[in-house]
């Protein structure tokens, strides 16, 4: 068993915190996890999700083989197909309970392998491998009605960076902007971009800037799990990877680097590797346990 804080309890059921992405408490994206959910239905999911006021809380049940887990995953509002952060977390708390290193993960969009090894500087760092991606065009009237909850313009948008909607897990509107400014900047109308990722089945906007060929920045709005921004954000991370790989804007293999969180005061650092071919995109960050009584 690791050396952590207790976990929380929340109706009797216990709760670990983790931050991914990010080597202490100061950064990355919080997520909660449960080891031991027992019979739980959805609506005590969805409140105990409510209560640790995590962006996302997973749920996790061992399978055969070993190593087999069914996970979900719930925002404070909304059950989400897949999430990248929570299923870092995830792994690195089944490692650091001696439970598994080598995982596979049955979520609601297909199996996603993770495996945790120890970094450098001794910190658990996790790799899970998205289900197969797919990219497809943004219509237009869609991507004018994110603009306009954004205060954008099509001029804010980098034409090399045109806008797509990717899959790689969950559904996201991806695109870049012009400046590192411009994306500092970012505000936008919560109920107005809510009702349109609703409508269009996305769970979050990634929205980024690239500082270079292998270098991006990202702010990602999740108004549909009843969240303003998320630091960290792996499924994003993810479908970033299939957008630069199909629009043939990196060479594969080739690993890039997002830099989220920052303007929010949560620093997180996500490595996303792009293979050849169509596959699954490869996602790895630390994680590091958090207080029982850490909110955000």
């Amino acid at each position: 068993m690791p050396t952590t804080n207790s976990p929380t309890i929340i109706d009797g059921v216990e709760v670990l915190k983790y931050t991914a992405f990010a080597p202490d408490a100061s950064g990355g994206n919080p997520a909660g996890v449960v080891l031991e959910p027992g019979d739980l239905d959805d609506a005590a999911m969805l409140n105990i999700a409510e209560q640790v006021g995590y962006s996302e809380t997973a749920f996790l049940w061992p399978l055969d083989p070993p190593g087999h887990y069914r996970i979900r995953y719930f925002a404070p509002q909304v059950e989400v197909p897949f999430c990248g952060h929570a299923t870092i977390a995830s792994g690195v708390a089944l490692a650091e309970h001696g439970l598994a290193r080598d995982i596979r993960f049955h979520t609601e969009s297909g199996e996603v392998a993770v495996k945790v090894r120890t970094d450098d500087a001794g910190r658990p760092l996790a790799t899970l491998t998205s289900v197969k991606p797919n990219v497809k065009p943004a219509a237009e009237p869609v991507v004018a009605e994110a603009l306009s909850a954004l205060g954008w313009t099509h001029a804010e948008i980098d034409p090399a960076l045109p806008p797509r909607v990717v899959y790689a897990g969950a559904s996201h509107l991806v695109f870049g902007v012009r400046s590192r400014d411009l994306l500092a900047a970012m505000v936008y109308d919560f109920q107005r971009m809510r009702d349109l990722m609703e409508r269009e089945g996305w769970t979050t906007d990634q929205l980024v800037w690239r500082e270079n060929p292998t270098t991006f920045h990202a702010r990602v709005p999740f108004p549909p799990g009843g969240v303003v921004e998320d630091p960290a954000t792996g499924a994003a991370a993810a479908a970033l990877g299939a957008y630069l790989r199909e629009l043939k804007l990196v060479e594969p293999p080739v690993r890039i680097s997002i830099h989220q969180g920052d303007d929010m005061g949560r620093p997180s650092l996500l490595l996303v590797d792009i293979p050849a071919g169509d596959g699954g995109i490869d996602v790895s960050g630390t994680a590091t346990i958090l207080p029982a009584d850490h909110r955000l």
